[in-house]
């Protein structure tokens, strides 16, 4: 990307001008900045190629949603069921890692597969895996829109085995997250941010593309914390929920991924820029199912 300046009956004028490859054709994105180079030229930058990459981002979301879909109802019922039980197991142990849990990969299938409980594992681990499991299939089942309701909901199945006084609860109390410098919000401000959220959902749901809608549903609800644990689980969730319920093959965000999600999360809330956390999850989906971008 360049700054470049035109000059005009004497007066200079400033443009930004990105050049890019898209369908095998070179293409030349401009943008008129002004008289004067603005002080916040770096943001009008990071903003400039955001819109610039999602012409070409968009497109290849397309194609996986149409390829995925196609390849999908080829299957047999038999290979479609095992598709989603697959998807499910790796997508419980890595969600489950990222917070904490302790139980392996191979635990972890034996467990929600044969019913083994695995030796020397705490409870609440064990408890918790397997309630994820009946959250993940409820959730592949529902057919009303997000809500508050159904949030609070899957928050109770994933704990009223493990810690019923916080299940389905929005907590009273303040939180910190351990090794983050973002703070949550205070309990007094819950009941407004999460009136906020629904209504921006309910206003932006047919107007926003999806990969980009289910990466803020997720950054928003895990920015406000509503709960005192789980967090982070029921907005992985949420963001699979909005995928699923739009065609879209759903995401597994990876424990060995971890470090690169919790730095994209972390920056767009001290920021207070969305976008960084967007473009980290658009760019982890594609890197997942390039094989479908044809």
């Amino acid at each position: 990307m360049d700054v470049i300046v035109r000059v005009k009956r004497g007066k200079k004028y400033y443009y930004l001008e990105h050049s890019y490859r898209f369908n095998n054709k070179v293409k030349l994105e401009s943008r008129y900045l002004g008289s004067k180079i603005p002080d916040n030229i770096e943001k009008l930058k990071a903003e400039f190629i955001e819109k610039v990459n999602q012409k070409v981002w968009f497109d290849d979301l397309n194609k996986i949603k149409k390829n995925f879909s196609k390849e999908f109802e080829s299957f047999p019922k038999s290979a479609k069921k095992k598709y989603v039980e697959n998807f499910l197991i790796k997508f419980t142990y890595n969600t489950q890692r990222i917070e904490g849990g302790t139980l392996t990969l191979k635990e972890t299938v034996r467990l929600l597969e044969e019913g083994i409980t695995p030796r020397n594992k705490p409870f609440k681990d064990v408890k918790e895996t397997e309630a994820h499991k009946v959250v993940f299939e409820s959730m592949l089942k529902e057919t009303e829109d997000l809500s508050l309701k159904l949030m609070l909901k899957w928050h109770k199945q994933l704990f009223e085995t493990v810690d019923l006084e916080i299940a389905g609860i929005i907590r009273n109390h303040p939180i910190a997250i351990a090794g983050s410098k973002f703070e949550p919000p205070q309990p007094v401000e819950l009941d407004y941010l999460l009136r906020k959220f629904f209504q921006w959902y309910n206003n932006n749901k047919n107007k926003i593309y999806i990969l980009e809608l289910a990466a803020l549903i997720h950054l928003k609800v895990v920015t406000i914390h509503p709960f005192t644990d789980g967090n982070g689980r029921i907005s992985r969730l949420l963001m699979n929920f909005i995928l699923n319920r739009n065609g879209f093959p759903m995401l597994n965000i990876e424990y060995s991924n971890r470090a690169a999600y919790y730095n994209a999360l972390e920056k767009s809330q001290t920021k207070e820029l969305d976008r960084i956390f967007v473009m980290y999850l658009i760019k982890r989906y594609l890197k997942e199912y390039t094989g479908y971008v044809k």
